[in-house]
């Protein structure tokens, strides 16, 4: 007598495509402004030390953006990956301190060493465990801070968060200039 066996597994995801890092990047980019992103990771480390506070913006919202950070962090694997494929490096003249965010000039000039060097100290893993556990605090009041060093993590994601954008800006601007 043959068993059959139901098939549990969603579909809703499952896509054969391959992309890269670069292309899921740009999809995060046309979801989330780079302002608004860097201002409501601020706004979730914020909340996440203070006590007796919880961040006054819909749950469903903040959830919604961690998704988004983890799905940015793996493009900017893939994009680690692929940097031998690519160099990316702009000259410095007259460039404005402002512009240059938190990265440093080096990392202005190559944007893939912040990705490079984000993933040499933290994996994939940490930075999921990092923004699970920051939403966690930030979404209620509790006596307990989180127990790891928090600001390394934070300060790589806003890092990376301007090398992508600062990546897809120089293509975009690539392609223009081959296109004319």
């Amino acid at each position: 007598m043959k068993k059959n066996r139901t098939d549990f597994d969603s579909r809703l995801w499952a896509d054969s495509r391959k992309y890269s890092g670069v292309q899921l990047m740009e999809t995060f980019f046309q979801f989330n402004d780079l302002a608004a992103s860097k201002e409501r990771l601020n706004s979730i480390m914020n909340y996440a030390v203070k006590r007796n506070s919880c961040i006054n913006e819909d749950p469903s919202v903040i959830f919604h953006f961690r998704q988004c950070i983890q799905s940015f962090v793996r493009a900017g694997y893939l994009i680690a990956l692929e940097e031998k494929k690519r160099t990316a490096s702009a000259q410095l003249e007259n460039t404005s301190p402002l512009l240059l965010g938190l990265l440093s000039e080096k990392e202005y000039q190559n944007p893939l060493l912040v990705f490079k060097k984000a993933f040499r100290e933290y994996s994939i893993r940490e930075f999921d465990y990092f923004m699970s556990g920051m939403v966690y605090f930030s979404l209620g009041i509790y006596n307990n801070l989180p127990e790891r060093n928090i600001v390394s993590p934070y300060i790589h994601l806003t890092k990376m968060l301007d090398a992508g954008h600062l990546i897809l800006e120089r293509r975009g601007k690539k392609m223009n200039t081959s296109n004319e």
